[in-house]
């Protein structure tokens, strides 16, 4: 499948502005819904809308603004719930995901395919490499379509995600960073969690974290 058969809208969710992504084939109406954070009545009537057929909702990781609205988008459409190994428990349980520490009790359904570095998932006609990338949580992955990449809280505009949280390893995310995000093409293009998209080129060029890791990696 060609770049320009996906077509991706970003929705901004919720007081923590979370990017959810709706993800589909121009040509089949055929995609999935990543990172479904909140407000799910409003991204339920988007998908309508627009006519997607979705057949699955991928997560990048477990954190509680990122799960916000699976259970409506799991009621509606009864479609499998991906996310990385070692997080399935964070979709159950609050004080995991980090809602019990704001007063909240977030839930999801639970996982119905975990997955793992290296993997490759076929759905909704894309083809997605998945790349473990711990660090902001324990085994938070990016989905990587061609130069495409949906990589919710690892590296954004200028930053990174946040390492001083339950779960969080901030030595591990440089690592992540330097093997996993320094290693892409710079035109590949990255749907953040939050804030602008951007790409591994801009961040490379820009971000100070990375510009600090490059050069003591020099």
């Amino acid at each position: 499948m060609s770049q320009v058969d996906m077509q991706v809208e970003s929705l901004v969710v919720s007081d923590y502005q979370e990017n959810t992504f709706l993800v589909w084939d121009a040509e089949t109406m055929r995609g999935v819904i990543v990172d479904p954070g909140a407000e799910g009545p409003r991204l339920l009537s988007r998908i309508e809308k627009l006519g997607i057929k979705l057949e699955a909702i991928l997560l990048t990781h477990g954190h509680s603004d990122h799960i916000g609205a699976v259970r409506d988008i799991k009621n509606a459409f009864d479609i499998p719930i991906y996310i990385g190994e070692g997080e399935q428990d964070m979709l159950t349980d609050p004080t995991k995901n980090l809602s019990a520490a704001f007063g909240l009790n977030v839930t999801s359904p639970p996982a119905d395919h975990l997955l793992k570095d290296g993997d490759t998932l076929e759905v909704a006609g894309f083809t997605f490499r998945i790349l473990l990338t711990p660090g902001h949580s324990p085994a938070s992955i990016c989905y990587l379509h061609d130069k495409t990449m949906f990589s919710g809280d690892v590296v954004f505009m200028g930053s990174i995600g946040r390492t001083d949280l339950p779960g969080c390893d901030h030595n591990v995310m440089m690592q992540t960073l330097t093997n996993k995000i320094l290693t892409l093409d710079d035109e590949i293009f990255l749907y953040t969690g939050h804030g602008s998209a951007t790409t591994v080129g801009r961040e490379r060029a820009t971000n100070p974290f990375l510009l600090e890791l490059q050069s003591v990696n020099k």
